[in-house]
């Protein structure tokens, strides 16, 4: 299944945030991705992450973002969309 997960920052980080938690926050981001759990990300300026995950379930994607360092921190949460194909788009090639 695909979950797309909408991170906001709390707040604004500060500029000691930044320095000791933005690293960590990388590389986790990095990992995930090297594991197949975020296939793609962007970012919302000002606002926060998206990720295109891939899990068995909402409940698993939350359980992967929440060990995040920014989460973990208190600092930034998460909304989780299951998403799949556009099925309703099947109705357009019926009968062919």
């Amino acid at each position: 299944m695909k979950v797309m997960a909408i991170g906001t920052l709390d707040a604004p980080l500060t500029p000691e945030q930044r320095q000791q938690i933005l690293p960590k926050e990388v590389s986790h981001t990095l990992k995930l991705y090297l594991d197949g759990k975020i296939e793609q990300f962007w970012f919302r300026q000002g606002t926060g992450p998206i990720f295109l995950m891939s899990a068995d379930s909402v409940e698993e994607a939350k359980a992967t973002v929440d060990d995040m360092p920014l989460v973990a921190g208190g600092l930034a949460k998460y909304q989780f969309w299951p998403v799949g194909p556009l099925a309703p788009l099947g109705l357009l090639i019926q009968g062919q």
